[in-house]
């Protein structure tokens, strides 16, 4: 009998690179342009793991002859990666905020060195691709990715420090529709999972 593969367990790794930029095929590594979120991945995320949520808003129709509705109508829709990050180094915490590279300050006679970034965002939003890859549901050796073309860090992140407790980032990745997809379905991008091998 084959193994549950479908059942799956474990978190899943994210990163983020420029809109437009190439996904990576499922058996490949991300290339150039993709930044892992957190600076050992997955390592860096809190026990709550990686959640997706496909949110929804229905309106529905009750006719006046009936007591229940008789036609539905999805009037929303969105598709939200969320995690929290244990990494409070700069080159991160400015992706939770939407920002630019840190700036760094080399050190001096008598001078340290020091890396800045700024606490304001302003108001024009930063978009980014997004990938999460994980495990595939049909076999242990398999991967599976979600693809999202356009999305934004949509949380609000709240910091704690408090003694013997991992600071955290709140992330929330909100998608934006894709005017380019390939199809209507393909609008806040695709989720892949490899079912075969590659052939020799």
């Amino acid at each position: 009998m084959p193994a549950p593969y479908e059942i799956l367990a474990g978190p899943l790794d994210l990163w983020f690179a420029p809109v437009d930029t190439a996904f990576p095929l499922i058996d490949a590594a991300p290339g150039a342009g993709w930044s892992k979120l957190g600076t050992n991945g997955k390592r860096n995320y809190s026990d709550d793991g990686l959640a997706v949520q496909h949110t929804q808003k229905i309106d529905t129709a009750t006719p006046a002859g009936a007591i229940a509705p008789v036609k539905a109508w999805r009037t929303e829709e969105g598709l939200i990666i969320s995690v929290t990050m244990w990494d409070m180094t700069l080159e991160q915490y400015t992706v939770a905020l939407g920002g630019a590279e840190p700036t760094a300050v080399a050190a001096g006679a008598g001078t340290a060195g020091y890396k800045k970034i700024g606490l304001s965002r302003g108001p024009d939003v930063v978009t980014y691709a997004m990938l999460a890859r994980g495990q595939s549901a049909y076999g242990d050796n398999f991967k599976a990715q979600y693809e999202v073309p356009v999305c934004f860090q949509n949380a609000n992140p709240k910091p704690a420090f408090a003694k013997g407790k991992p600071s955290g980032l709140e992330m929330e990745f909100m998608a934006l529709e894709h005017s380019a997809a390939a199809t209507e379905l393909e609008r806040f991008g695709r989720l892949i999972m490899q079912h075969q091998a590659a052939l020799p």
